[in-house]
């Protein structure tokens, strides 16, 4: 069961309300994405923590309806 970018849109910016969040489909197939999200929230936080924070946003979704999901992050846009 595929997602739709905007769905995992959805739930990212409802997890992190400050975030830009850019999603590309990279097979068109609806599993696997790539996932930009820039949040200040951020700050501070480790890659591995932000990329965390971006996994628990999708509440359960990833290795699901959700195959793979290549994740950029970071505080502000270049």
């Amino acid at each position: 069961m595929a997602m739709e970018a905007a769905e995992i849109e959805a739930l990212i910016k409802a997890a992190i309300p400050d975030a830009f969040v850019e999603i590309r489909d990279l097979a068109g197939d609806g599993d696997h994405y790539a996932a930009t999200v820039i949040s200040p929230s951020f700050a501070g936080k480790s890659r591995v923590q932000q990329h965390q924070l971006v996994y628990a946003a999708l509440q359960g979704r990833m290795g699901g309806a959700l195959h793979a999901l290549a994740l950029t992050t970071g505080t502000q846009q270049d």
